[in-house]
């Protein structure tokens, strides 16, 4: 059984990344609104579908489907908020929370409706895995998931940090009364955040797709575990959202030399309990950029 616990550190590793797409995108909406969006499930397998039609339909590869499920749901979020949920902020984030939850579950039955219940894969090369030292394995398309996983993170660290619309953000999220003094224009913002934050979900649905098959309820089953990454890591943070998402990720793969794979999902929920337990606003903290 020890013998088996390299090879879950690597599965683990891979799924925490690839997990802290979409809790970053489900992290980011909250700093800047104050609202947890559960639409970000319906999102994830939004942008798993529209990523289906670019690879299997136009032929793209993989990689390029990435960016049609970026943004493809991007604008689907956009307009969903400003149709949906932005009429009902005023009203509070409980009210908001609730209708988004509400919306995910239409959402969801739009493309049950469209694609069906049939799992569905993507139109990929059959390649072995590799072998590594020790017995331990690992798929080139895990490696790619993990690659584009990196880049979409690492792009969204440096607009966050080196450009004038990302500093905004970050001061809408800190301070939007003193972001609007300013003249920063938050609603402008809001609808930024909601493209990047919903992009961010499809493209963690498609990558969480790739390494499987999808189905209308591929954003759901992810969805406690995004959230569990979020909060372990500190809701409003973006740093915290990678190192819920990795915590995350690798106790659910380390929780198999115990449990049985049904169970992984409460995993998140006792890391929850625990991280809260210790410091309630998650490992670093709320806001932290």
């Amino acid at each position: 059984m020890l013998g088996e616990i390299p090879q879950l550190l690597v599965n683990g590793l891979v799924a925490g990344t690839i997990l802290a797409v979409p809790a970053i995108g489900f992290t980011a909406i909250y700093a800047v609104l104050r609202f947890p969006n559960f639409t970000i499930a319906s999102h994830a397998t939004i942008g798993a579908f529209a990523g289906y039609v670019a690879n299997t339909a136009g032929g793209w590869p993989a990689a390029a489907a990435v960016l049609a499920a970026f943004v493809v749901t991007g604008a689907i979020g956009v307009v969903n908020d400003e149709v949906v949920l932005k009429p009902l902020r005023p009203s509070g984030a409980l009210t908001t929370a609730i209708a988004a939850i509400a919306l995910t579950i239409v959402l969801e039955n739009v493309v049950r409706f469209v694609f069906g219940n049939d799992l569905r894969g993507y139109d990929l090369p059959i390649r072995r895995d590799w072998q590594l030292g020790g017995g331990m394995r690992i798929g080139p398309q895990q490696v790619e998931n993990l690659v584009i996983a990196v880049v979409a993170l690492a792009a969204l660290f440096l607009f966050l940090a080196f450009t004038r619309t990302g500093k905004a953000m970050r001061e809408v999220a800190d301070n939007p009364t003193l972001a609007g003094i300013k003249g920063i224009d938050a609603d402008r913002v809001a609808r930024l955040v909601n493209f990047i934050a919903m992009g961010l979900a499809g493209v963690g649905g498609m990558l969480l797709g790739l390494d499987t098959s999808i189905d209308p309820l591929t954003g759901f089953r992810v969805i406690l575990s995004v959230f569990a990454a979020a909060v372990v890591g500190g809701l409003g943070s973006i740093p915290g959202a990678v190192v819920g998402a990795l915590t995350v990720g690798v106790g659910e793969e380390l929780s198999l030399l115990v449990l049985a794979p049904a169970y992984r999902t409460a995993v998140g929920f006792l890391a929850i309990l625990i991280v809260l337990t210790l410091r309630p606003r998650g490992i670093l903290g709320e806001r932290a950029y």
